[in-house]
């Protein structure tokens, strides 16, 4: 619009009007892209932790499959049945959740077989010969034997099935390959215990001649859902506590490594030919009856792993309520843990896989060779 000037000529300008309805327009249209901004900032926020949450769900999925597939390397035949050991819905911690823990033994990572000799002693002073040449058997320096975790296992036609868990403080040998020992520290190695009621000294130490030293790992998963699992204390052997929960744990030797946040729930089915009519049972919960029992442990062939992972936030872009019967943002029932009854606005996620056992099938893994 033009205004008249005083000196008689019309200059170009805008009316106070004319300035408010604009500046109302350009705020307007300010105020919607801030809107859509916010809006995109909070769908890109759910999505970001809700794919970082699949992350970790993925990852503790690999880790727990791979060493079921390994559970029992390195076992002679006749301690099969000591592999696994599970338990069926910890309700240590309280609340509603009550995850199942897994507990495997093998040695999963560093081959190991070798043939004992002669053994004798006590705890607390132990002589451990081997036969001859041994070690040239490995490709492992002497030093690599230091502080490594074995189970010495006795000779399976003696009778006795107890293992003992030991660590090595050194090994010895002549420069020909006679003379071959493992030295240990005294006593057995603390905090271990392998599946199956398996450690502890046979009643004769004569009961090792013949038997076999193997690495061993004793892997352990579970999961601390509130963050104060008790008779366990923050900062010790790994563990986080705190209060800090939803932590997947997998214990190896005694010691804590956590795997995964913002786990909700984990549980385990098992199947195998548990009446020996020659065909698979079916997924069914561990059975307490089963501890100690080596007979019924070594018919299981696969495991199923269940875990349920939720956000660490309520997702922000969720508008309403979420349609009847979408446990989307509900804790579903999981095997036979119940579940919610009413939404929270995290989103789940839930991954299954099954790993069949393949020492069963294929004795070559039980060699100690890879």
């Amino acid at each position: 619009m033009r205004h008249l000037h005083k000196s008689g000529s019309f200059r170009p300008g805008f009316t106070l009007m004319e300035l408010l309805v604009s500046s109302t327009i350009m705020l307007v249209v300010i105020i919607s892209a801030m809107h859509l901004y916010m809006e995109s900032n909070k769908i890109t926020v759910d999505q970001q932790q809700y794919a970082d949450l699949q992350h970790n769900i993925r990852s503790s999925m690999f880790f727990v499959s791979r060493d079921i597939r390994s559970a029992g390397v390195g076992l002679p035949e006749e301690f099969m049945g000591y592999f696994l050991e599970g338990q069926d819905n910890d309700s240590s911690q309280g609340g509603a959740v009550t995850p199942d823990r897994l507990k495997i033994m093998g040695n999963i990572e560093d081959p190991l077989n070798l043939s004992i000799d002669s053994y004798s002693g006590d705890v607390v002073a132990i002589t451990l010969s081997l036969e001859d040449f041994s070690f040239e058997q490995y490709h492992y320096l002497d030093e690599y034997y230091n502080n490594k975790y074995v189970m010495v296992l006795p000779n399976p036609d003696s009778g006795c099935r107890m293992g003992e868990v030991r660590v090595i403080t050194s090994v010895s040998h002549d420069a020909g390959g006679t003379n071959e020992r493992l030295n240990f520290s005294p006593g057995l190695a603390p905090d271990m215990n392998p599946p199956g009621g398996l450690s502890g000294p046979c009643p004769e130490s004569d009961d090792y001649d013949g038997g076999t030293v193997t690495f061993i790992e004793v892997k352990e998963y579970w999961l601390d859902v509130d963050g104060s699992y008790p008779g366990l204390t923050a900062g010790d052997n790994g563990y986080i506590g705190g209060g800090e929960g939803g932590i997947f744990y997998m214990t190896q030797n005694a010691f804590h490594y956590p795997i995964a946040q913002n786990v909700e729930n984990l549980q385990f089915e098992y199947n195998g030919d548990f009446d020996n009519d020659g065909f698979l049972d079916g997924y069914q919960q561990w059975n307490s009856a089963w501890n100690g029992d080596p007979l019924m442990v070594s018919c299981v062939h696969q495991v199923r792993v269940l875990m349920l992972g939720r956000t660490p936030d309520p997702s922000l872009s969720v508008s309403g309520t979420p349609p009847t019967g979408l446990f989307v943002y509900r804790r579903p029932a999981l095997s036979n843990t119940p579940g919610a009854g009413s939404d929270d606005m995290h989103r789940r996620f839930m991954l299954e896989s099954s790993a069949n056992v393949r020492n069963l099938s294929l004795y070559i893994y039980n060699t100690g060779v890879r």
